[in-house]
């Protein structure tokens, strides 16, 4: 998520003004068109996915490409934003709408996202009003939190559409190459296999969470962030903080990340702890990568979805049940990427053990850019868990027009 979504909601105009002159007349000038100001957009996805073992992302026993094995969704998406409706206030609008499109008849049995448990229907994804002054934005409403100023607490992408929350947003970059963010965040709708889209939850009671974000780029190609976040009363009524803290280094083919976070309560008889390392280079035009992370007395899993922002996180994280099981994980990953076949490639594998079970995964990706409007992806994961009888196959295609 770009950091555009936390500063501003971009709009445009345009001008048309033209006219002509006769020999003999005075000279006739069309008379200025002012448009709104508002800025129209969206996309349609249709998403397929199938899997053949049981215990993962509740799906029912079958073969591959089965119809008990596989769930569908067929969306379309519009938006509505203008950055000044009046005396620098601005607004966005985002609705989302899910249809079957009678899939579940012959091909599918479940959905990736409902609406209220239904299969058809829509909801209210962004609804927010928004404030500019010199060098702070303050944004109010449904909205989007991206994944690198709010680790905890974001909008994961790769479901049909993204999870959204209730909070009051303020960013300020008076500072020299240092952005603050500021934010209460009221409820969200999550994310995850089959989850309710239409439904807000709150997710400290009316109280809320806190979140303070500092990021700094005063030091050439280092990026680093700081989060603090504030729970009152929120576990067996004890007051929750949590520091989130990562340093990265990108340059010359060559990056470098570390991050680590505590949770404090005096409900924890020990603080959990989250550390991780990554390191990656370009070598003959291919990306390669390797990741670690332990995370003990707790898991890897941010309050909005069902992913993290561990370094490690891949594709399983995405689709596994009952996070709470999948605790005092250590987990490495290794990983490539490259241009080809008219798109990009990645493969990445994981080993995992944790307290639910010792796993190895490998995960394929293919995405390709068919037009500027229509992406194609297209996904096989492959898992062996100790814990399950059998191993994972997991296909996942997903096609998307934007307009």
């Amino acid at each position: 998520m770009k950091k555009a979504l936390l500063l501003s909601v971009v709009a445009s105009t345009m001008i048309m003004a033209g006219g002509d002159i006769a020999p003999v007349e005075p000279v006739v000038e069309a008379p200025v068109v002012e448009t709104s100001g508002w800025d129209f957009g969206g996309k349609g996805v249709v998403y397929y996915q199938t899997n053949d073992t049981i215990g993962i992302s509740g799906a029912a026993t079958g073969d591959l490409f089965s119809q008990e094995a596989s769930a569908a969704d067929a969306g379309i998406q519009l938006t509505a934003t203008n950055k000044d409706l009046f005396a620098g206030v601005g607004a966005g609008v985002t609705v989302n709408g899910l249809a079957t499109l009678g899939l579940e008849n012959d091909i599918v049995s479940n959905v990736m996202q409902s609406v209220y448990g239904n299969l058809t229907g829509g909801w209210i994804a962004e609804s927010y009003l928004t404030y500019g002054a010199g060098n702070t934005m303050v944004k109010v409403g449904r909205q989007t939190l991206p994944k690198s100023l709010s680790p905890m607490a974001y909008s994961e992408n790769w479901n049909v559409f993204e999870n959204t929350f209730d909070a009051a947003l303020i960013v300020n970059s008076s500072l020299p190459n240092t952005t603050l963010v500021g934010a209460w965040v009221w409820q969200q709708n999550g994310n995850g296999m089959h989850q309710d889209m239409a439904t807000f939850g709150k997710l400290n009671g009316d109280r809320g969470v806190f979140m303070l974000t500092a990021q700094n780029k005063s030091i050439s190609d280092v990026t680093l962030t700081g989060s603090y976040y504030f729970a009152s009363e929120f576990a067996a009524g004890n007051d929750l903080s949590i520091l989130w803290g990562d340093a990265a280094y990108n340059a010359g083919g060559f990056n470098l990340g570390v991050q680590a976070a505590t949770l404090m309560s005096d409900a924890f008889a020990t603080d959990p702890v989250i550390w991780g390392v990554k390191v990656g280079t370009t070598l003959a035009g291919i990306n390669l990568g390797a990741a670690y992370s332990d995370v003990q007395d707790t898991w890897a899993h941010q309050v909005g979805g069902s992913t993290s922002a561990v370094y490690t996180t891949t594709a399983l994280d995405q689709v596994k049940p009952a996070a709470n099981t999948w605790t005092n994980e250590t987990k490495f990953t290794l990983s490539a990427s490259a241009a080809a076949l008219g798109g990009n490639i990645t493969g990445v594998f994981a080993n995992s053990e944790n307290d639910y079970s010792d796993y190895n995964e490998f995960d394929l990706v293919y995405s390709t850019n068919l037009t500027d409007s229509i992406n194609l992806t297209a996904a096989y994961v492959y898992a062996d868990l100790d814990a399950l009888s059998d191993t994972i196959n997991l296909v996942r295609v997903v096609g998307s027009y934007k307009f």
